[in-house]
């Protein structure tokens, strides 16, 4: 079944690809760090900055790095506590959806210097559509606790990224439970899987795909049976 998006409630961004973390820490000469495999980390995004599919998204003040994210993401369909990190979890997941993690790359470089973000180089804008599509539609996808699903990013109608969201490293169950822990989901509530790898700019590098996004680009995310997530980007009114 599919259905229209509700009301965001709030958002948890993820970071359950490994390809994604260890090629973007090694643009900046980092190893990975062990910690990574042990918890499934995440940060609170803005939902009052969500917009839908075909909306505009301006390019923040001060930002002359804006990139994209191709993301799946659930949403939480029934309140949840203390999920167990297994196939129950899914229970309370109304369904899935694609979603657009918009970065301004320089902006958030300046803030997780300082040890703490991201924050205004995240919250400006998060993308979700185009609708909602329940877990039974997807179940022959579904494997090990993981949707097998092809992944692709284009700009301007050009083909930048390509991944499988089967490549995540954490699972649903894990990511469920590990949100869940101590705290209650409620309907509405997002949780979005971190980019596939080599679904952003700052991964492929602005060198090697003509730079940042700019205004006037438009930017289609698509996600196999989920449909495509478009948006054009503009220049702050």
């Amino acid at each position: 079944m599919r259905r229209p998006l509700p009301e965001v409630a709030s958002i948890r961004d993820f970071y359950a690809f490994e390809q994604h973390v260890a090629t973007c820490r090694r643009h900046r000469g980092l190893d990975m760090v062990p910690e990574w495999y042990r918890v499934p980390v995440f940060y609170f995004s803005n939902a009052a900055s969500v917009v839908g599919h075909e909306a505009d998204v301006w390019i923040p003040h001060d930002s002359q790095a804006l990139d994209y994210e191709l993301e799946l993401a659930c949403v939480i369909g029934q309140p949840a506590r203390d999920l167990p990190a297994d196939d129950r979890a899914l229970e309370c997941v109304a369904g899935f959806t694609i979603m657009n993690d918009w970065s301004a790359r320089d902006l958030q470089r300046l803030e997780m210097a300082v040890g703490l973000g991201p924050s205004k180089g995240k919250d400006f804008a998060t993308s979700l559509g185009p609708e909602l599509v329940c877990l039974d539609e997807l179940a022959d996808c579904y494997r090990g606790g993981r949707l097998h699903l092809e992944m692709t990013a284009a700009v301007n109608g050009r083909v930048l990224s390509r991944g499988n969201s089967g490549s995540m490293y954490w699972t649903w169950p894990q990511l469920l439970a590990h949100a869940s822990r101590d705290t209650i989901l409620r309907p509405g509530d997002v949780l979005g899987s971190g980019t596939v790898g080599s679904g952003c700019i700052l991964e492929l590098t602005p060198q090697a795909v003509g730079g940042w996004l700019k205004p006037g680009d438009v930017v289609e995310l698509a996600i196999q049976r989920l449909g495509n997530l478009r948006n054009r980007v503009v220049a702050h009114p």
